[in-house]
Formats: structure tokens, sequence, C-alpha cells
């Protein structure tokens, strides 16, 4: 999965700055591609910020990079610490992990690694329906994909791990088929391990969708090829970034 940072810019490269009046008139489907920031309503602004976080991405730059690149806005809008750290990592997150969508969906990818396990950091920053998902396995083409696929909130840090059927066997683990979106679930406080009051397992408001898929599906994969295959390490690398980055238009 090395070069899934070429398919997370793939991804940013086709979002469309837009007013958030814009992006609700779009087709949900087609909303994967609408960048829009909630409280700007200046397009050069949208534009702005958007352009801020391609080259966080581009450049492996940090946060404190990011906020140092709209220092004019952050004023005028009088974002909080918390409000910037929102808007630069659920962006950097979802760029990053419709990339790792991408790869994990490739044939060849899916027909030896055809199941998917949840993964949450389960910390004490964890949410309690993201904890309740952790280490939960589903078949990769499961439905429950849709709406599971992180990001699953605002500053969401979970993942998904793809899995061969050898490894499921060897640690002994029970693939799901029923989606348990919308059980009731007993969530534990984390620092005292307490049962708290019984809540629904879903996805943070806003979150039930799967931006990967809505953009995947209408990108174009790179041709591979057997010849590739008895290349030394280095240039199978150079090779294949140079085929994704063909076949995505970068």
């Amino acid at each position: 999965m090395a070069l899934s940072m070429i398919e997370a810019l793939a991804f940013w490269a086709d979002k469309v700055p837009m007013t958030r009046e814009a992006f609700d008139e779009m087709f949900e489907q087609m909303q994967a591609r609408g960048f829009y920031v909630s409280g700007l309503t200046r397009l050069d602004q949208i534009e702005a910020v958007k352009d801020a976080i391609d080259q966080a991405l581009s450049n492996g730059e940090t946060f404190e990079d990011f906020k140092a690149r709209i220092p004019d806005i952050i004023d005028e809008q009088n974002w909080s610490g918390v409000r910037l750290e929102i808007i630069f990592r659920t962006n950097i997150q979802s760029a990053y992990m419709a990339g790792r969508y991408f790869q994990m969906t490739d044939p060849a990818v899916l027909k030896a690694r055809p199941y998917w396990r949840y993964s949450a950091v389960n910390d004490g920053r964890t949410r309690p329906a993201h904890r309740a998902m952790n280490g939960r396995v589903f078949p990769a083409n499961h439905p429950i994909w849709d709406t599971w696929f992180p990001p699953n909130g605002y500053r969401c840090r979970c993942g998904v791990d793809t899995l061969s059927a050898r490894e499921v066997k060897r640690d002994g683990l029970t693939v799901e088929i029923e989606d348990p979106t919308g059980e009731l679930f007993e969530p534990t406080d984390p620092k005292t391990g307490e049962k708290l009051p019984a809540r629904l397992l879903m996805p943070d408001t806003g979150f039930m969708r799967n931006v990967g898929k809505e953009w995947t599906e209408e990108v174009p994969r790179p041709d591979i090829d057997d010849a590739i295959d008895q290349m030394p390490l280095p240039e199978l690398i150079a090779e294949l970034r140079r085929r994704y980055e063909e076949a995505l238009g970068l």
C-alpha cells in the first residue's frame, strides 16, 4: 500500500471548491467531488483553504504549516485551534482513506485479501461507536462499508485492514454477515471501565457514506502487466507510480 498517497492526491485534485449552497444542490453521489468550508461564503477563501490542504498533502506539511498559509482567513473568521484542526485533519484523513479504498478494491487485492477489519485507535479519544466496531470483520464487498468506511466523524482516526482467508483462519476471526448498524450497544467509559447508557451503533452525523467508493467508481485504474514482476523493488515502485499517475491524470 506504499502508493496510497498518489491516490489520495488524485482524490484531492478532483475536489471542486464551492459554497455550501452549491454543494447541497449536487446529487449525493457527486458530492465526493465537492469541497466547501462551513461558514465561508467567498469562493476565493474556499479555494485558498483547499490549496493549503493540497500543499499539506503534496509536501507532507504539518498542521502548523497549514495554518501559516491562511492567516488572513483565520483572523477574519476568528477560527479557534479546534475548528482549524477539524478542517485540516478531517480532509487529510478523507483523502488518505479514499486512496486506501482505491487500492483495497483493486481486483487483484480483493482476490488475495477478501476480508476487511475495522480498526479503531482505542484510546481515550476514541468515540464509543467507533470503539464498538473495532476488530469486527466483514467481507470486503459487504454493504456495511458503504456506511462504515472511515472517516466516520470529524477528526476520526479509524482505519480498515485487509485480510486473507488464511489470516482469518489463523487468528480465529469471525467473519460477520449481519449488519449491526442501528443496533443498541452499551459503551464502556475508557477511564473507569463502567458501562454507559445504551445507544445506537451509528457513525457520526453526516458521515454515513463512503466518499472513497463514490469517487473510485469513476476513476480509471492503471494497467499492470506481468513484466513488472521481474523488476527490482526500486524500479518496480517507480514504474507503478508512473502508471498510477498516468491513469489518474496527475
